[in-house]
């Protein structure tokens, strides 16, 4: 090891919680050590949310030649898809993606080190057989895809993570998904739309983090016109010549390929939290503020993926911030964290606002429905299938939350957060104007249909308008 070296702040990981931090840090020292072990450019630009919605929009794109003929759009059926093709444009507009994260690093090249860290105290570190010392750290070192050790041996190109999905050259025939949260389904659903057979299976009875059953098997049921789905089901993997068996309880399918896609974790392990002198949980995992991103009462601050919160674009962004803000306080100061937003987009669009079904009191609280089947945009662009719930406090009509499965959520799921966030009674919400003819008629319904089950005085208002029931004016 070489001799100490002495920094105001260290941060490990340049993924989107680690350039956050970088921002602010940067603002107050210019003494400072970036590190970063592996690929540069961060999960959401190389591997996450960026080519996944590539995918998507290809295979979106594709599937809509089955309602050409409705609208009267013919010889749809000389259309096809060249997937090599595909995948080549999803990864050429993904390094664009990429390359605009990279251009962070001009001009600070000397403060960059790339290499694996290892804390070896609540002020030190080790990288590159060099020692680091700094008042303050900051571990944002991201997650990768969780592979069980029972998989690990499959051979990689029959075995597909959305780290390697992307890479893929070509697909071949017959994919299992393994696990239908967010990232699960959005690919099933691509790979089925783009001619892919998919058989998908999950260990759970609700689809999408949904945690709404009635919202959850309207889901399943659009779902399932386009592959098949085997929920409640624990599956495992058995390595073939000519591909994978997936065997799940009494049922048993060959697959050319599997991706798995059954959650990430975080890069915490072999990072030295054992030489933080704190408490582990069975995981692992410290004791992390999700206000300061502060680890116990110790100058270390784990933001992002790694501290396995939120791993959405919005909320590790927020940690690094809030990270790097903190590591330049004399007193910790915590933030409140934004509305809770989490959106899957499938067709149709899934979304979950605020507070999930689950986690609410079911007897201080009415559930607002609104079925998109009829609805007149929605049905106008032959996309009227799905549901919206939205939860409302009985007493107040305080929105409190909501999910949904249904065209446009991944817009009017931002709405409802906004009035959530503040804290706005339902009558407030529906005294928003809503053009006609708009998908917000739909949230406009299943607002309508809470407040009637309200505490709240039922008097003409603007915001009490009922609906003209008219498929063409609602």
């Amino acid at each position: 090891m070489t001799a100490l070296h002495t920094k105001d702040v260290i941060i490990i990981g340049a993924g989107t919680a680690g350039l956050a931090a970088l921002k602010q840090v940067q603002e107050l020292t210019d003494n400072y050590l970036l590190i970063n072990d592996g690929p540069y450019g961060t999960t959401c630009a190389r591997v996450g949310c960026m080519p996944s919605k590539l995918l998507i929009e290809a295979a979106n794109a594709f599937h809509r030649r089955y309602q050409f003929d409705e609208f009267g759009i013919e010889n749809a059926d000389s259309l096809s898809v060249n997937l090599p093709k595909v995948l080549e444009r999803v990864r050429h507009v993904r390094d664009y993606f990429v390359s605009s994260t990279l251009r962070v690093f001009s001009g600070i090249e000397d403060k960059v080190i790339t290499g694996r860290a290892r804390l070896t105290g609540k002020r030190t570190i080790s990288v590159n057989d060099q020692l680091f010392s700094a008042e303050k750290i900051i571990v944002a070192t991201g997650s990768r895809p969780i592979i069980p050790d029972k998989w690990q041996s499959i051979s990689n190109d029959k075995l597909l993570t959305t780290d390697t999905l992307f890479e893929q050259r070509d697909l071949k025939s017959h994919i299992a998904v393994i696990g239908l949260g967010a990232i699960g389904i959005e690919m099933a659903q691509a790979l089925a739309r783009l001619g892919v057979k998919v058989t998908a299976f999950t260990d759970s009875a609700l689809l999408a983090g949904l945690t709404d059953e009635e919202v959850s098997d309207k889901l399943k049921y659009s779902l399932e016109s386009e592959f098949t789905i085997h929920t409640k089901t624990q599956a495992d993997l058995e390595e073939l010549d000519s591909g994978v068996r997936v065997t799940a309880g009494d049922i048993e399918v060959n697959v050319d390929q599997v991706l798995v896609a059954i959650g990430r974790q975080p890069n915490l392990d072999n990072m030295g939290l054992d030489k933080l002198d704190i408490a582990l949980d069975d995981k692992g995992m410290p004791d992390i503020d999700p206000n300061t991103a502060q680890v116990a009462d110790i100058p270390v601050f784990v933001a992002g993926d790694a501290s396995a919160n939120a791993m959405l674009l919005h909320e590790v962004a927020d940690e690094g911030r809030i990270a790097g803000h903190n590591v330049f306080t004399d007193n910790i100061e915590a933030y409140q964290r934004r509305t809770p937003l989490a959106i899957v987009f499938s067709e149709p669009n899934t979304a979950l606002v605020g507070s999930r079904l689950s986690e609410l009191d079911t007897d201080k609280m009415v559930i607002g429905k609104a079925s998109f089947d009829d609805q007149g945009r929605a049905r106008a662009g032959l996309r009227n299938y799905g549901v919206m719930h939205v939860y409302l406090d009985k007493k107040s009509g305080r929105l409190l939350g909501a999910e949904m499965s249904c065209p446009g959520a991944e817009h009017m799921a931002h709405t409802l957060a906004l009035a959530i966030s503040q804290d706005l009674c339902v009558k407030e919400v529906l005294a928003m104007p809503i053009y006609h003819p708009v998908l917000e008629e739909g949230m406009r319904s299943a607002l309508r249909d809470g407040l009637k089950q309200t505490d709240l005085e039922q008097s003409f208002d603007l915001a009490r308008c009922d609906a003209f029931n008219s498929e063409a004016l609602d």
